[in-house]
């Protein structure tokens, strides 16, 4: 059995949102499987899905790029080491002229992007003259194109999370999707994008669940197919309720406006990766005086 340290309840607590004694217990539960401990605190809890894939874990901008026409458009995240350097001005126009560099020449991969020219001179060149100049590394992470079957709307939220919405209808529409994505993050368009592997694991949690409430079998049928479907809702945009009115889904609004989408895409800087805690001086100072 894995030890169970306050490091790894704390983990599981940021996961869930629950106490730290009921993660501890979940943790002894489960032998200190944390992932085992997730699921077991969701079926007797009632708790989320893992909150970890929406954790701000690096430093750095989001890059934003529409064509004049709105029909092009790009992403590109560049990472950094502190947030003071993510505000530098020279950084952020780097991180600007890769997003159009992308549009327009449309790379494979960032080790193609590298290879390719902003005014004249190379990107590769030029991200290593800033790490000279400002002292941090600094590092092409990801990027995402898209051209648009309609129109492009962009939103750009402290300059950490970056939105493209491709859309036919009013500007404002638009514009709004994309707030409303930069808010709400959903993972899929549709419901019926959502991977069946994906929808069955969530029906399996919600039957332990259901199936522990002790009501008859009638009443646990409904809670399941009703929890699947509020599930199904709330990570597919069209089915999330609308961030400027949660009396109404996207897709109701984007149907009052007249409005259509066909796609988007959305970056949050570091997501999905782990900054190391700052080091504990003090205890590094104990520990060699021991």
């Amino acid at each position: 059995m894995a030890e169970i340290t306050a490091g790894l309840v704390k983990e599981l607590r940021e996961m869930t949102g629950l106490g730290m004694m009921e993660c501890k217990k979940a943790l002894q539960e489960t032998g200190g499987d944390i992932g085992k401990a997730e699921e077991f605190l969701r079926i007797r809890s009632g708790a989320k899905a893992s909150k970890a894939a929406s954790r701000i874990a690096a430093e750095g901008v989001i890059g934003v790029y529409v064509s004049e026409d709105g029909k092009l458009g790009a992403l590109v995240e560049v990472n950094c080491e502190t947030d003071f350097v993510a505000r530098n001005e020279d950084f952020l126009a780097f991180s600007g002229g890769l997003a159009k560099v992308v549009a327009q020449e449309n790379p494979a991969d960032p080790a193609a992007l590298a290879g390719l020219s902003i005014d004249g001179a190379g990107i590769e060149a030029k991200r290593q003259a800033l790490v000279q100049k400002i002292g941090e590394n600094i590092s092409i992470r990801r990027f995402q194109r898209l051209a648009a079957k309609g129109k492009l709307a962009q939103y750009v939220h402290g300059s950490k999370i970056g939105v493209l919405v491709d859309y036919e209808g009013p500007e404002e529409a638009g514009k709004d999707v994309a707030m409303h994505i930069a808010f709400a993050k959903p993972r899929y368009l549709r419901k019926d994008d959502v991977p069946a592997e994906a929808a069955a694991k969530e029906r399996e949690i919600l039957v332990a669940r259901a199936n522990e409430s002790g009501k008859p079998a009638e009443i646990v049928a409904k809670m399941i197919e009703g929890g699947i479907n509020k599930f199904l809702g709330e990570i597919s945009l069209l089915g999330q309720p609308f961030v400027k009115d949660d009396k109404q889904t996207v897709e109701k609004m984007l149907a009052a406006r007249k409005a259509r989408l066909h796609g988007y895409a959305f970056f949050v800087v570091g997501e999905g990766i782990e900054k190391k805690p700052p080091p504990d001086f003090a205890a590094e100072v104990a520990s060699m005086a021991r």
